[in-house]
């Protein structure tokens, strides 16, 4: 046997040795580690049911009780949504816990008068007094232009001001 034939013999026999252990250590790392299985999930969080804020193009703004398999179709049907809602763009505002609410406001230009007869002050009288000037007049462009309505004076308009708020 000649040199490089022994020189191939000793490179090829250490070459399957090498491939002998790596496969082992391997093999041994494989078994003291088995493979983690990762799951995603995702956590949903627990629900009490409570009340939501349907505000914007409906004709009965205002806060909903809402209950686990209550569907937001079912919602917006019970708010009646007018015929220029836009369901490209609604928006959902979850409060953190101690978050301060703000009150909520009543539409001049959108409620009705059984709505507006929840203002402080406000009756079935006056109540219908906005409806019908409103009517009469058009949409009101800011909240002081309730004054002009009769029987709406500076002492109730101060007492529902905050209440109150004018759309387009």
């Amino acid at each position: 046997m000649s040199r490089a034939d022994r020189f191939y013999l000793f490179v090829t026999v250490f070459l399957v040795i090498a491939v002998i252990a790596g496969g082992v250590i391997i093999g041994i790392k494989r078994i003291e580690s088995p493979p983690i299985e990762v799951v995603l999930s995702q956590a949903s969080p627990s629900w009490q049911g409570g009340e939501i804020c349907v505000d914007g193009a409906v004709s009965n703004p205002g806060f909903y009780p809402w209950k686990e398999g209550d569907t937001v179709q079912a919602l917006l049907l019970d708010a009646g949504i007018e015929s220029d809602a836009d369901f490209n763009h609604i928006k959902i505002y979850i409060p953190q816990k101690g978050e301060k609410q703000f009150p909520q406001k009543i539409d001049l230009n959108r409620a009705e008068a059984w709505l507006l007869e929840a203002l402080p002050g406000i009756g079935k009288t006056r109540a219908q007094a906005i409806v019908d000037y409103r009517n009469e007049n058009g949409p009101f462009k800011r909240i002081e232009d309730l004054l002009q309505v009769k029987g709406i004076g500076q002492g109730t308009f101060e007492k529902i001001k905050d209440y109150i708020t004018v759309s387009d």
